[in-house]
Formats: C-alpha cells, sequence, structure tokens
C-alpha cells in the first residue's frame, strides 16, 4: 500500500514497526468505540483485513522519530510474516506449529486469523498459563530452548532492550520493559495479564485473567514483589 509516487509511508522500516516507531495514526484506545482504532479494526470495518486496515492509517509523525503503541502495528508485522512464509493462513498455522509450538511442548494455543488469513496478532493467541510460561521461558533464557537456539542470536537481547523509555513506561522489541528496572521486561496482555521475567535472577512471574484495569497495578504488585524475593544469580 506504501509504494505509491511520493507515498512517504514507504520511509517506515521493519525496525519501526517492531518498535512501534512507525509514525501511523491509530488511536489504542479500548472503551470509546467512537475513538477507538482497536474496536473498529477487530470489530468494525477492519474485522476482515485487520492489517489492511492498519495499514491504512496516515502518518500522524515521521516514521521512527515517534513511540506510540499500536496494536494495528503487530498486525501488519504479522500479515507481513504471512506473506514471506505463503500458503495463506494455513502456511501460517503450519510455521508458528513447526517453528515455536511445538519445539516448546505447546500443545493448547489456539491462534485467531481474519478473513483474509492473516493472524490477529495484536490481540489472539488463547492458550493455558503453562504454555505461556514456556513461551516466557523461551525468552527468559535468551531464545534458547533445551539447550539449542530456538530464536536467531541477539533477538531477544534486541526484544528487551529500551528505545522508548520514560519516568512512567518503556518498551523494547514488541516486549514492554520496567522503566524502574531495566533488566525486567514483560509481555502484558489485556486488563492485567503478564508475563514478568527477571533474567538475573532467572526468575518468571505470570498472572492470568481479567481484571479492570483500574484495579491493574494493585493485582500486579505481587508479581514485582515476588520477584524481588529472590537473589541475583
Amino acid at each position: 500500500e506504501w509504494q505509491g509516487a511520493e507515498d512517504p509511508r514507504a520511509a517506515i522500516r521493519w525496525r519501526d514497526l517492531l518498535r512501534m516507531r512507525p509514525g501511523l495514526a491509530f488511536a489504542e484506545d479500548y472503551v470509546d468505540s467512537g475513538v477507538s482504532d482497536v474496536m473498529e479494526m477487530l470489530w468494525g470495518r477492519g474485522r476482515d483485513d485487520v492489517a489492511g486496515y492498519a495499514a491504512s492509517k496516515p502518518l500522524a509523525a515521521d516514521p521512527g522519530t515517534r513511540f506510540n503503541y499500536s496494536s494495528g502495528t503487530s498486525n501488519i508485522v504479522s500479515r507481513a510474516v504471512g506473506t514471506l512464509v505463503g500458503d495463506g493462513e494455513a502456511g501460517l498455522r503450519r510455521f508458528m506449529q513447526e517453528g515455536l509450538f511445538r519445539p516448546l511442548g505447546m500443545q493448547s494455543p489456539v491462534p485467531k486469523f481474519d478473513a483474509a488469513g492473516t493472524w490477529k496478532g495484536s490481540s489472539f493467541c488463547f492458550c493455558t498459563a503453562e504454555d505461556f510460561a514456556r513461551f516466557g521461558l523461551l525468552y527468559l533464557r535468551g531464545g534458547q530452548w533445551d539447550g539449542a537456539p530456538l530464536l536467531p542470536d541477539g533477538w531477544a537481547d534486541d526484544a528487551r532492550t529500551p528505545t522508548h523509555h520514560t519516568a512512567g513506561e518503556a518498551y523494547g522489541s514488541h516486549w514492554w520493559i520496567e522503566p524502574e528496572d531495566v533488566r525486567h521486561f514483560y509481555a502484558s496482555g489485556y486488563e492485567g495479564q503478564r508475563i514478568l521475567l527477571a533474567p538475573e535472577k532467572d526468575v518468571l512471574a505470570m498472572r492470568l485473567g481479567v481484571s479492570p484495569n483500574e484495579r491493574v497495578p494493585a493485582l500486579l504488585r505481587p508479581l514485582h514483589e515476588l520477584i524481588r524475593a529472590f537473589p541475583d544469580l
């Protein structure tokens, strides 16, 4: 979509997408259906082609210059992976199974796809707690599984290296990072789900469940207390 003459979005790099800095306009709002691009993408005009909806957005900033967490950005990346893998939804399902789920021993994952065959990677891959923990353990161990590399060398380190860092939040490459202690990074699900990793302690702490957003900080406090109870290696 971005390759037309003089389309400034052609300057967006893969790294900008992975680090939530493509500059595309996108309102990450989960409440107001009159404002929320997330709700419109998943359940409104964009539901049959979530990546196409996100990719159609204009630039709100120069690519690479402004952090804006966007579910749409994840779906653009997901569609691109599917295009590289080939064979539509079936091909991406095989890729996920053979490249990630099966090696980790994950038996429960249920990824959800749209009508265009794109995995809705922003939002939908249901798993048991045990299987989410396996995914977290892969990153806790730097992309190694059973003593062998499963992820490319340096991928996990790049994911947990902050490029956006303020007093209140920090972000790496599709992973959040604790702003008060950048050694700790985490996957964040809607309404309080977390997979929190502390590599210097070799500890993973996780919480699943659905909680009102205003209660989430208090509910997550025990995870951080648990992490602090372990000594550094």
